[in-house]
């Protein structure tokens, strides 16, 4: 089971429906995020190889990321950046549980 896979079971175990797994959010960019609520702009993103210098730690990796994720907050967007480590002990479900109980959201 990949990473997402593990996520997207634990979301929708723990009850939450209508996100979009690999969302366009800005076309005509390529860029998408992971897991998206569109209707409400909540995002998450699983950045991987944090620990072995992978895309988003090396410096042009890096500047695509900043392009990426303040162009998304322009739009409204709130993106929540997870780890693998961070899906895999249930961090990443308690994010999106503290994002859901915010008087202006529900999922």
């Amino acid at each position: 089971m990949t990473i997402e896979e593990q996520l997207a079971y634990f979301l929708t175990a723990a009850g939450f429906q209508g996100f979009e797994r690999e969302y366009r959010f800005a076309p005509p960019r390529r860029w998408r995020f992971d897991f998206a609520w569109k209707d409400i702009r909540l995002a998450i993103e699983i950045e991987g190889g944090t620990w072995v210098k992978g895309r988003h730690n090396r410096p042009v990796g890096y500047a695509k990321d900043l392009e990426k994720y303040n162009t998304a907050t322009l739009m409204g967007w709130r993106v929540l950046r997870v780890t693998p480590a961070l899906v895999t002990d249930g961090t990443a479900l308690a994010l999106v549980e503290r994002a859901a109980n915010t008087e202006w959201v529900t999922l």
